[in-house]
């Protein structure tokens, strides 16, 4: 028996408040035009969107929040409704709650029921990492719609009330970077005009033996006085592996499918910032192919930036066109794939 296809049918985001500039952080802070330079022209990212108040601190929402407004577009989007839903998936780095799990919070808010709903906990790679296992249980031929969420907010780890000058380069990255958001986007094994058919999806660890690049600490109420920073990077050795890794991953995708680079129309490069990302292109090297990406006005928001790529390229996918997306965990240095192909 033939195993049936999967197509990724439509897509729905959701991005906290307005953007906020570098320029609004600066004066937030006290900072001088020195250090938003600084950002500007090292990190490359110019706004991102955050779940708390700037000026407050106040957490205005939550991840089940932001991951329920994009499940309903996306949705929306398929002239689908809960009841045409059979599993949910979600990825994050960063979930609501130990327990109840988020992805449940968000299931119950959308109406859906019954299903199977599982959450998968980790970074960059998490939403890769949801959408190979939705991917999976669709071609067993068991179900049929699979909703699959992802998203992180991560300002409500920072202390708000700290000037980004006085820590260390480690942490201080983590303040300009970073942003919140989520997306989804609706599986089926049933096809429907304009749908992008997945070809491929992998997510493999690759980090045997080595130290995290990245740390996000939880702590509990035992800890609560701990000196440790409550998220920190290693900026410097994912700036050396993450282009390199990320040229394996095309490599991997393009090998399994028998494509080659001229044969791509789209790539979705890693999102860490908008300088590193620049970066990563120039060593992918797909001249002919348009890229995609967001990070410089969204900020890096995780597993909601997969998404919000797909947002940008969906459209812009007519029949016949490939695109591969791609991204790079480095807290534990994780690889992942996704190909797509309009027809």
């Amino acid at each position: 028996m033939t195993a049936p296809s999967v197509y990724l049918r439509s897509i729905g985001t959701a991005l906290p408040g307005p953007p906020v500039d570098n320029a609004a952080l600066a004066a937030r802070f006290g900072l001088n035009r020195l250090w938003e330079q600084w950002v500007d022209t090292f990190v490359g990212t110019k706004a991102r969107h955050l779940a708390v108040d700037l000026a407050t601190g106040e957490v205005r929402y939550s991840l089940a929040d932001l991951a329920e407004t994009a499940g309903r577009r996306a949705l929306a989007n398929a002239g689908l409704t809960a009841a045409d839903v059979d599993l949910v998936v979600m990825g994050t780095a960063m979930p609501d709650a130990l327990m109840p799990a988020t992805v449940n919070v968000v299931a119950d808010r959308l109406g859906i029921d019954q299903v199977p709903a599982y959450q998968l906990q980790s970074g960059c790679t998490g939403a890769f990492q949801a959408l190979d296992v939705a991917h999976q249980m669709l071609l067993t031929g068991r179900h049929h719609t699979a909703l699959v969420l992802g998203g992180d907010v991560c300002a409500k780890h920072f202390d708000m009330t700290r000037n980004p000058a006085d820590l260390p380069p480690g942490e201080q990255v983590n303040g300009v970077l970073f942003g919140d958001g989520a997306g989804a986007v609706v599986l089926s094994s049933r096809a429907a005009p304009g749908a992008a058919r997945v070809r491929h999806v992998f997510v493999r660890l690759t980090g045997l033996g080595r130290a995290p690049g990245q740390t996000l600490e939880w702590y509990g109420m035992a800890e609560r006085d701990s000196p440790k920073p409550p998220a920190v990077e290693d900026y410097k050795a994912i700036e050396e592996s993450v282009p390199r890794m990320a040229a394996e991953i095309l490599d991997e995708v393009l090998d399994n499918l028998g494509w080659k680079r001229a044969d791509l129309d789209f790539v979705l490069p890693p999102q860490l910032s908008g300088r590193m990302t620049a970066r990563i292109a120039e060593v992918l090297d797909v001249p002919d192919a348009v890229e995609v990406s967001c990070v410089a006005e969204t900020g890096n928001n995780g597993n909601a930036l997969p998404f919000l790529q797909l947002e940008r390229a969906l459209p812009q996918l007519s029949y016949g066109d490939r695109a591969v997306a791609i991204a790079v965990e480095s807290s534990k240095w994780i690889k992942a794939g996704l190909a797509l192909e309009v027809v």
